[in-house]
């Protein structure tokens, strides 16, 4: 890197930064690598867990540079979280977004157009990229030598083989094709990408392979315990309910766990702050329903979280969720509780930083395996030991495949230019691809669920395409290279715990239904046929 009067420049000095601005000790692994990459100029493609601290390698060259970093966002929560906390620390960063008063746009606008910004980070959607106006106002920012670089957050949504796809994301293409001579560095990142999704990713927003700098943590997290846990299916002649049965089991497990708590540090557990976990079920009714009934419990406090609760009630259960009080006594008389749970749809979680959450459970299985990815990587974020709970059984997984087949039937039903149709049924054949790689995770019982996770993101691709990973606790040999007494995530799944004969004999508590993979298959081949 040299200075415009061709002498050598000295290279910032990025842990002095992390101390003095963002009051953070040391870097977590890998992080440095990433930022050093963004501040020399390079295009840089991070897919990274939630417990990574993405938006740092955006954040601090930021603050360290001259200029105008323009981070694209798609969710107002995590856009506002990700600005009140860089407001707190003294950053200096705005955002454009749907909230945004007029008189207060106008001052943002006057700033960046001033040919030397004061704001170091600017927080927009994808929307406004779109508009002319935002875009001519980027070509003066360049033009004047001030706009720095892009970062796109959620990048994964650029692909309609992704499962959050936004059509908004694909005309960010416009930055590479427009924003030249310099070409503006873009940096990409995203915590949920498979192989066709990042090659997506690269293609659409022109990233130079020459410049290219490609960064990874495994899609696993080597902390968090995974574990499925496969339920019989339901007859009419039952005693026991589906919902009974799962919340007779969880309250089995939490009640393990406070004996170990207890067995382990004594009288002071009831002096600790509640072991925080989340629930993620499918619908309200349900958040609501079993969020009652675990607050029945003397050892729980839980409370629902969903779309439907009102912004006060939910910047409320935020709040207490990452401020976590000290044991104290409940209103209605209880002793503080040992768990406190949040049971919530899928509503909850984007951008909310609590780094203590000890345990996600999906009561249903996921209907995406990126979500399921992203989902259970809330837990163990402090890098303590954490797990990760699916309950599974096969009239569950029909049900939700019978839905995403009525999602297509719906877009095939709606009419509208057949290239429009087909680009939705893309992308509803992608929600059933994903939704495939939870059945098989589910109900693969010959295989390390850590390695099985690696494998049905794509880890390996990146590994070949020369992508930088921090060093692996566990070591670097795949799965199938290993010996067959050998654990690839030092039994921190039930694969590994139980092995393939303790797994297989809890999961033949199930009744198969073994037409529904053929089933799917049929119907993706129809959609294929549809739209190719």
């Amino acid at each position: 890197m040299a200075s415009r009067g061709g002498l050598p420049r000295r290279k910032p000095d990025l842990e002095f930064y992390l101390h003095r601005v963002f009051r953070k000790k040391s870097f977590r692994p890998l992080q440095r690598e990433v930022i050093a990459a963004v501040v020399e100029g390079h295009d840089v493609f991070l897919q990274a867990s939630t417990s990574f601290g993405k938006s740092l390698c955006f954040q601090l060259p930021a603050v360290i540079s001259h200029g105008l970093t323009i981070v694209i966002c798609p969710l107002l929560a995590l856009m506002t979280d990700q600005v009140n906390s860089l407001q707190a620390i003294g950053v200096p960063v705005q955002t454009i977004n749907s909230s945004t008063p007029l008189a207060e746009r106008r001052l943002i606008m006057d700033d960046m157009l001033s040919g030397h910004p004061r704001t170091r980070l600017l927080y927009v959607t994808p929307e406004l990229c779109q508009t002319d106006s935002f875009r001519r106002n980027l070509s003066t920012v360049h033009r004047q030598g001030q706009l720095t670089r892009i970062a796109i957050d959620e990048a994964h949504c650029i692909s309609e083989w992704g499962h959050d796809f936004r059509p908004a994301y694909q005309e960010l293409s416009w930055f590479r094709k427009n924003l030249d001579d310099p070409a503006v560095p873009i940096t990409a990142l995203t915590a949920t990408a498979t192989p066709r999704v990042r090659s997506d990713i690269i293609t659409i927003l022109g990233l130079n392979f020459a410049k290219l700098k490609l960064f990874n943590t495994p899609s696993a997290r080597p902390n968090i315990h995974y574990e499925v846990r496969y339920l019989q299916n339901y007859d009419e002649d039952d005693d026991i309910s589906p919902e009974d049965l799962r919340v007779q089991d969880l309250l089995t497990w939490l009640k393990a766990i406070k004996r170990r708590q207890e067995a382990r540090i004594g009288a002071d557990a009831a002096q600790r702050p509640p072991i925080s976990g989340i629930i993620y079920v499918g619908l309200r009714a349900t958040s609501e329903d079993l969020a009652s009934r675990l607050d029945s419990e003397e050892m729980i406090s839980a409370v629902a979280y969903h779309a439907g609760l009102t912004s006060q009630d939910r910047t409320r259960i935020q709040a207490m969720w990452t401020s976590p009080q000290p044991p104290q006594q409940r209103s209605d008389g209880k002793p503080p509780p040992i768990f406190s749970i949040i049971v919530a749809t899928n509503a909850f979680g984007m951008g909310i930083d609590n780094s203590q959450v000890r345990f996600v459970v999906h009561w249903t299985p996921p209907r995406s395996f990126e979500g399921f990815v992203q989902e259970s990587g809330r837990a163990g974020r402090d890098g303590r030991a954490a797990a990760s709970l699916v309950y599974y059984n096969t009239q569950e997984r029909d049900r939700i495949a019978d839905r995403l087949m009525r999602d297509a039937d719906n877009v095939r039903n709606r009419g509208g230019s057949k290239s429009h149709v087909a680009g939705l049924l893309k992308n509803q054949m992608a929600r059933r691809e994903s939704y495939q790689k939870v059945v098989r995770y589910c109900e693969t019982v010959t295989k390390c669920r850590h390695a099985l996770i690696k494998d049905l993101f794509g880890d390996y691709e990146l590994e070949e395409m020369g992508s930088q990973q921090p060093p692996s606790i566990f070591g670097g040999a795949r799965s199938d290279r290993l010996s067959p007494s050998a654990s690839p995530c030092d039994y921190a799944c039930d694969f590994c715990k139980e092995g393939s004969s303790g797994l297989a004999k809890r999961k033949g508590k199930m009744q198969a239904a073994d037409a529904l993979h053929g089933f799917m298959m049929d119907q993706m081949n129809e959609l294929h046929q549809y739209y190719v």
